[in-house]
C-alpha cells in the first residue's frame, strides 16, 4: 500500500467562513447546520468563496464475503451480482437518489465472486473473488487488503482529475454489514453484540448467532486494534477497503466525501485509524438503523446529518445528505449580506 499524506484544515478558514455567514441577512448561526457545513466546505477547499460542485460522483463498491456461509444474511450472495446489474441499468434505489442529488453512479467491481460480462458502465477492479469465511481465518491476506486501499486512492485521483470535486460513498455486498459491525468492535472495544444489528432484517435467533460468529472472527484472527491493515485484511471486506481508499484519496487532494452508513463508516474507520486528519474532510450523511454505526461515528467525533431510519447502504443517504451540504453553499454564495441589502444589522 502507497503511502499518502493528509494535512488537517486550516482553522483560520473556519473563521474566515463564519465571518460571511455572520455578514449575511439573517440572525448569527439561525440556520444552523447548514452554515456549519459552508464553512467547512470553505476550509476543505482552502477557497473563501468555493464554487457549486458541478461534478459528483457516489462510488459504490461492490464485493462478496465468505462469511455468508455461516447464515448470517437474509440474503443468498447471487443478490450481489444480481444488484450490480440493477446498479448499472439504473433501477437502485441509489440511482433514484443520486439523480435527485445531480450526482453520477460510480460502480466499482472490487470483490465479487463472478466475472462480469463487458459493460462499459462497471469499473472492473476485483482484488479477490470474495473474501475469505473469517469465522476460519483471515477474510484477506494483508496484501490484499492493503490493494483495496490504493484502489480507492486511485480512483479518488481519477476523478478529481475527471473535475469530480465531491465524492460520496457506498456499498453493495451481501454479508457485509458482518464484518463492518466486526471492525466496528475491534476500532471502538465495543462488544460485538454492542455494534451489530439485523441487517437485512435477520431474525431474533439469527441475530444471536451472527453476534457468535463476529465474536468467533476476533477471537480466533485477533485483529490489532493499532494497526487498521490488519484489521481490514482480518475481518473486513474489499468494499470496505475501497472506500476506505476513496476517503484517503479525496482527503489528500482537499475533496470533501460523504460517508454513507454502517459499511462506508467502517471504511470511513479504516481511513481514520490510518490518518487521523481525514475526518476533517469527512461529512457524515446519518445515523443508520444499525447500532454500531453510531459508535463509529462518535469515535470519530462525526455528527450525522440525518436520522431517517435508513439502513439500505448503497450510498442512499450519501445523496441525500449532498442536497443538504449544497444548499449549505448556496446560502453562503447567494445570500445578500445587510450591507448589499441595505438591511439594519442587529444591535450590538
Amino acid at each position: 500500500m502507497e503511502g499518502i499524506r493528509i494535512n488537517g484544515v486550516d482553522s483560520a478558514l473556519l473563521a474566515l467562513g463564519g465571518q460571511r455567514l455572520d455578514s449575511l441577512t439573517k440572525p448569527s448561526g439561525s440556520l444552523g447546520r447548514l452554515e456549519e457545513f459552508a464553512k467547512r466546505i470553505v476550509a476543505i477547499t482552502g477557497n473563501p468563496m468555493p464554487p457549486l460542485f458541478r461534478r459528483k460522483a457516489i462510488f459504490v463498491f461492490a464485493g462478496d464475503h465468505g462469511v455468508v456461509d455461516e447464515g448470517v444474511s437474509l440474503f443468498p450472495k447471487e443478490v450481489t451480482v444480481q444488484m450490480v446489474h440493477n446498479f448499472l441499468g439504473g433501477g437502485a434505489g441509489i440511482n433514484v437518489l443520486a439523480r435527485h442529488a445531480g450526482a453520477d453512479v460510480v460502480v466499482v467491481d472490487m470483490g465479487v465472486d463472478q466475472d462480469f460480462e463487458d459493460d462499459p458502465g462497471l469499473i472492473r477492479k476485483k482484488v479477490v473473488r470474495g473474501t475469505k469465511n473469517m469465522r476460519k481465518g483471515p477474510a484477506m491476506t494483508r496484501g490484499e487488503a492493503g490493494q483495496t486501499i490504493d484502489v480507492g486512492i486511485a480512483l479518488a485521483r481519477e476523478y478529481a482529475d475527471k473535475g469530480y470535486r465531491l465524492f460520496g460513498t457506498g456499498d453493495m455486498g451481501i454479508g457485509n454489514t458482518t464484518p463492518s459491525s466486526a471492525i466496528a468492535s475491534v476500532m471502538t472495544g465495543a462488544p460485538p453484540a454492542d455494534v451489530t444489528g439485523k441487517g437485512t432484517g435477520i431474525s431474533d435467533d439469527s441475530l444471536i448467532r451472527k453476534v457468535t460468529v463476529i465474536e468467533d472472527a476476533i477471537a480466533l484472527n485477533s485483529p490489532d486494534p493499532n494497526d487498521p491493515l490488519d484489521v481490514l485484511a482480518k475481518v473486513g471486506g474489499a468494499e470496505i477497503g475501497g472506500i476506505a481508499g476513496l476517503i484517503l484519496g479525496a482527503a489528500s487532494l482537499g475533496i470533501p466525501v460523504v460517508v454513507d452508513g454502517l459499511i462506508s463508516t467502517a471504511g470511513a474507520i479504516i481511513a481514520w485509524a490510518m490518518e487521523p486528519a481525514a475526518a476533517d474532510y469527512m461529512f457524515a450523511a446519518h445515523n443508520s438503523v444499525e447500532k454500531g454505526h453510531r459508535v463509529m461515528l462518535e469515535k470519530m467525533g462525526l455528527e450525522p446529518i440525518l436520522d431517517m431510519g435508513l439502513r439500505l447502504g448503497e450510498g442512499t443517504g450519501a445523496a441525500l445528505a449532498i442536497t443538504l451540504i449544497e444548499a449549505g453553499l448556496k446560502v453562503y454564495r447567494e445570500m445578500a449580506t445587510f450591507d448589499e441589502a441595505g438591511v439594519s444589522k442587529e444591535l450590538s
